[in-house]
């Protein structure tokens, strides 16, 4: 069984694969103090809550955009599993040339996504995946990955939001009833949807007018499912898309 885990600056998620399935996957928020033992007995009793033990586990392959903890989970499965995880980084393999005026820019969670999305596809795609940050990572229909467009993400905004205007306080991230809004939250509520929304379809309309209306959008991330039903520029919804990608780099360098 391979055990992916794509940490995130707010969350993590982690991914069981057997072969090419997800049998299960799980999140948790992502502490930056956490020590690799304390890692350990969180994947371990995620794992047990589907019988899986760490002696089943054959495989594993890290995503993290938290630097701190790429240390932590290496010593953890140095540890408990006495061999060396996959890493995603600067010098994986993973089939795809990256266009990027310095490569090692890249994120691994971009990275990941990329390579999934056109695995998904088999030709052009735009990956918005909907996290700290709103990311779109762009890929050509030869499989290049082209670079992408950086906003900042839901959460960060309401936080600035409220953190500014004092007689504003923090809302719940759902689907607003109207357009406009009867009381001040649900006014608030209405432009952070409506708000995102637009910003994805005058995003992914740009990129069409540059690449092509061949290109297919993928959406992912904790806050997609909230915004993409207000889009109309989304093609697919694929909440596990990052952990697949980890997956796919993961069998690329066996």
């Amino acid at each position: 069984m391979l055990l992916t885990i794509d940490v995130g600056n707010t969350q993590t998620h982690v991914g069981a694969f057997d072969g090419q399935e997800l049998v299960e996957h799980w999140r948790f928020s992502t502490d930056r103090r956490a020590t690799g033992d304390e890692l350990a007995v969180v994947i371990h009793d995620l794992l047990a809550l589907r019988g899986v033990g760490f002696e089943q586990i054959d495989g594993e392959a890290i995503s993290s955009v938290v630097p701190s903890l790429v240390s932590g989970y290496r010593y953890m499965f140095e540890r408990y599993l006495d061999r060396e995880a996959l890493i995603l980084g600067p010098g994986t393999k993973t089939g795809m040339p990256i266009l990027l005026e310095n490569p090692h820019e890249l994120g691994p969670d971009r990275l990941a996504n990329a390579v999934a999305g056109y695995d998904q596809v088999g030709g052009a795609c735009v990956v918005v995946d909907f996290g700290t940050a709103i990311n779109y990572d762009v890929v050509s229909s030869d499989g290049e990955y082209l670079g992408g467009i950086i906003s900042p993400g839901i959460e960060i905004s309401i936080e600035a939001l409220t953190s500014r205007a004092a007689r504003l306080t923090r809302i719940d991230i759902k689907a607003p009833r109207a357009l406009i809004g009867k009381s001040t939250d649900a006014a608030v509520q209405s432009g952070i949807v409506y708000g995102f929304a637009g910003q994805v379809d005058g995003i992914c309309t740009r990129l069409r007018s540059e690449l092509g209306d061949e290109l297919t959008t993928i959406a992912t991330g904790g806050l997609a499912s909230v915004i993409v039903s207000f889009t109309e520029s989304i093609d697919v919804v694929d909440d596990l898309l990052t952990l697949k990608g980890v997956r796919l780099v993961f069998e690329r360098n066996r």
